[in-house]
């Protein structure tokens, strides 16, 4: 087996590195981005842009934008079209400034399309927080799709935004929808069963908010501190905007309004050097050497925080950076604090979260009390460990009825004897009555005497499925747990516990290619968990003490940044060649049959691949 051609899919497996955007771990549990109907509102400079799903079950409801060509029985006194489209705004889907003026509505696209799948995790359960089911989308996914532009000459102050009303001001449909300012979503998901009014920073959309407290979005600042506490790591990461940044340094900007394509990266680079001399991070009341490790820039999407992954003008009001800086421990500390001095004349409390291996801790910080500190409260906790794993002792015990050999070895004399007086003619009573003692005693305490004896090298034969499982179990594990140190030598040292040969310089070479493009934009998960599903070894004879192992097994990992966890579950079958060398159990070979990865929360296998 080459092990040269295995080597992306084992860095997959020894470090499952998520080179995609890592996406939030918030849920939105109202059930509203799956509601019937959905309305996305967009507030541009000089329009409000309105984007509908209409459900066909309630085409009725909205019969205005219906074209006369998809009515059938077509009545003869039917408004033209513009008479629609202007009762339309004026009394269904309305969108009032707060002088009274009623905005005018352009139909710009209508089609029939399907649903767009805004799947929803907890579609169908018990809302915890309500006790009320969650809705689910509807069985049929046909919608009317439209776009609809409502035109302003001065950008309003307010705006209220008014669905379908019956006679007594109830919403006569269910209406999902979500606003942005520009590029900013001013609320989650939620419903539109009311009037809604909405005040418009047009300096800051990042401010703009809805007069009722119920619809907001889940991240309202634009400042945020994480501070990560892990073995033989901290990470302090922040989260802030371009534009509060001004406040203390230079962008260095061409334009007051734009940060322009070939901006994006020298502007993220200062962003990352300048935050590397602010806020200072105690480790055990220490000062330690920060590391850049990952700057990117961030939005705020419909499930959280999401990288922005191709570049693009980003405009300075509403482009946020993420920057992640590390500090090296050589274990868990005993406390962390970070000094923060970061704050603004809107932003005066900052939310921190404090997340070590026992799970997240929330607060605030402010001017007057502005330490976050984290402190290690964990009793029973252990570090992750890579130990070598002896063939000594690990090929199983056999047991030794040593009172048995002994009549067996005893038996010999009473044969000798008995054969003796045979060829001679003389009495046999005595020999042939020791014997059969010795040999009775011998039986009788086979199953009642005996010593266990590790079985040694050179009586090695077939290894039984659960030894393999038990062996694959330990190795594998210290190959996870050695690219969870930080340092590089750490990392090729405890790796050479459990690899050994061409494979552990490959492995480890490649693990560092892989870094650098998770640097660019990604991120590397850690493993939490190894399930070895099916193991049986066969016994190569060209080497004196090996094993190729065909396996089945599955690692999970999960990553944490700026407040969220992204979960990823492998699957594999593999054969693992397992070896003894200086009387150390080590992988010498691998070759993967297949990969799969698979939804952690259902099990099931989403994408698959595999290698030879």
């Amino acid at each position: 087996m080459n092990s040269l051609t295995v080597l992306p899919t084992f860095c997959l497996l020894v470090a499952i590195s998520m080179a995609a955007p890592v996406t939030a771990d918030w849920i939105n549990l109202t059930g509203s981005e799956t509601a019937p109907n959905i309305a996305e509102i967009y507030v541009m400079d000089d329009h409000v842009k309105l984007v509908l799903e209409v459900y066909v079950g309630d085409l009725e409801i909205f019969a205005e934008l219906l074209p006369d060509d998809w009515l059938t029985g077509k009545s003869d006194n039917r408004p033209d079209e513009s008479a629609r489209i202007r009762y339309f705004a004026e009394k269904r889907f309305q969108f009032i400034t707060a002088s009274g003026e009623k905005l005018p509505a352009e139909v710009v696209l209508l089609e029939p399309r399907e649903r767009v799948d805004r799947r929803s995790p907890f579609a169908g359960m018990i809302n915890p927080y309500t006790r009320q089911r969650v809705p689910e989308s509807p069985a049929d996914k046909r919608v009317l799709y439209a776009e609809i532009i409502y035109r302003f000459d001065k950008k309003p102050a307010e705006l209220t935004m008014v669905p379908p009303l019956d006679a007594e001001g109830r919403a006569e449909a269910t209406i999902g929808f979500i606003v942005y300012h520009k590029s900013v979503p001013v609320i989650d998901f939620r419903y539109l069963g009311a009037p809604a009014k909405l005040a418009l920073d047009w300096d800051d959309p990042w401010y703009s908010k809805f007069e009722n407290p119920n619809l907001k979005r889940h991240h309202k600042s634009a400042l945020m501190t994480f501070l990560y506490v892990e073995p033989y790591e901290v990470r302090h990461e922040i989260l802030t905007r371009v534009r509060d940044l001004e406040q203390w340094m230079d962008l260095g900007l061409r334009g007051d309004e734009y940060i322009e394509v070939d901006e994006l990266e020298t502007l993220k680079q200062r962003i990352g050097e300048f935050l590397l001399t602010r806020n200072p991070v105690l480790i055990d009341d220490s000062a330690a050497k920060p590391i850049l490790d990952r700057s990117n820039y961030v939005k705020v999407g419909l499930t959280g925080i999401q990288l922005v992954e191709k570049p693009e003008r980003l405009e300075i009001s509403t482009a946020i950076v993420g920057i992640i800086i590390t500090y090296l421990t050589d274990g868990l500390p005993q406390q962390v604090t970070v000094d923060w001095d970061l704050f603004t004349d809107q932003v005066q409390k900052v939310p921190a979260t404090a997340t070590d291996p026992a799970g997240p801790l929330p607060t605030f910080l402010s001017a007057g009390d502005n330490v976050h500190r984290w402190t290690n409260f964990l009793k029973n906790y252990k570090l992750p460990t890579v130990q070598e794993v002896q063939v000594a002792g690990s090929l199983g015990e056999f047991r030794l009825p040593w009172i048995s050999l002994i009549c067996a070895v005893l038996l010999l004399l009473p044969l000798v004897l008995l054969l003796r007086r045979i060829r001679r003619g003389g009495s046999v009573v005595t020999p042939l009555v020791s014997g059969l003692v010795l040999l009775v005693a011998g039986v009788v305490a086979w199953p009642l005497a005996g010593i266990t004896v590790t079985r040694p090298a050179t009586l090695a034969g077939e290894m039984p499925p659960a030894q393999a499982q038990d062996l694959l179990q330990v190795l594998l594990k210290n190959v996870y747990r050695a690219f969870d140190f930080r340092n590089e030598d750490d990392v090729y040292d405890k790796l050479a516990f459990s690899v050994s040969g061409e494979l552990l310089a490959d492995i480890y070479l490649q693990n560092r290619k892989s870094f650098s493009i998770q640097k660019a934009g990604g991120a590397q998960a850690k493993i939490k968990s190894i399930e070895i599903e099916a193991a049986s070894a066969e016994r190569l004879d060209d080497r004196p003490l090996a094993y190729a192992i065909k396996s089945r097994w599955a690692a999970q990992g999960s990553v944490g940044h700026w407040g969220h966890v992204h979960t990823r579950r492998n699957r594999y079958d593999a054969i693992v060649t397992v070896e003894a060398v200086d009387g150390i159990w080590k992988i010498t070979d691998l070759e993967i049959l297949e990969e799969q990865r698979v939804d952690p929360a259902s099990g099931a296998a989403p994408t698959s691949s595999s290698a030879s």
